[in-house]
């Protein structure tokens, strides 16, 4: 059985190709382990950084653990900080819309639980967009340009 210390893990890589502000190290933990029906992803922020836009998932539920530092969370509710120990739901749907950066001084770690679909679809309401992921790829659409179901079909 393989293990993977979420403490003292090591962060694979650097989102160097992101923007400024959605920069972080981070492990995929079930790879690493074995798993398939869960996903685990430590993220360590480094200060002024996120791990990625405002959005919310509607195939999976999220949960954030802080394993140090103290993170900001936004979510439908407002901003707060959060503090090492702290863990919060994200469940699927707009109500689990979140973002977590690091406002503070030094790096963040912290953890993202989820389950796992075969398809995800995510919505970033902020931006408009709506990410879809299925078959190992992955599209950004914009939820403005509607379309008529027939569209190109006749």
């Amino acid at each position: 059985m393989d293990v993977f210390n979420i403490f003292s893990g090591e962060p694979e890589d650097l989102s160097a190709d992101d923007p400024e502000g959605y920069r972080s190290h981070s492990v995929r933990v079930g790879p690493k382990i074995g798993a398939s029906r869960l996903g685990m992803s430590i993220y360590d922020l480094p200060e002024g950084q996120a791990v990625c836009p405002y959005h919310f998932e509607w195939t999976d539920e999220e949960w954030l653990i802080v394993l140090d530092g103290m993170p900001t969370l936004r979510s439908p509710e407002g901003e707060r900080v959060l503090e090492r120990g702290d863990v919060v739901c994200f469940p699927a749907g707009p109500e689990g819309a979140h973002l977590v950066r690091n406002d503070g001084d030094g790096i963040v770690r912290i953890a993202i639980l989820s389950t796992k679909n075969e398809f995800g679809i995510a919505e970033y309401p902020d931006s408009d967009k709506v990410g879809v992921w299925a078959g190992g790829r992955h599209y950004m659409l914009r939820r403005s340009a509607h379309l008529d179901y027939w569209d190109g079909e006749a």
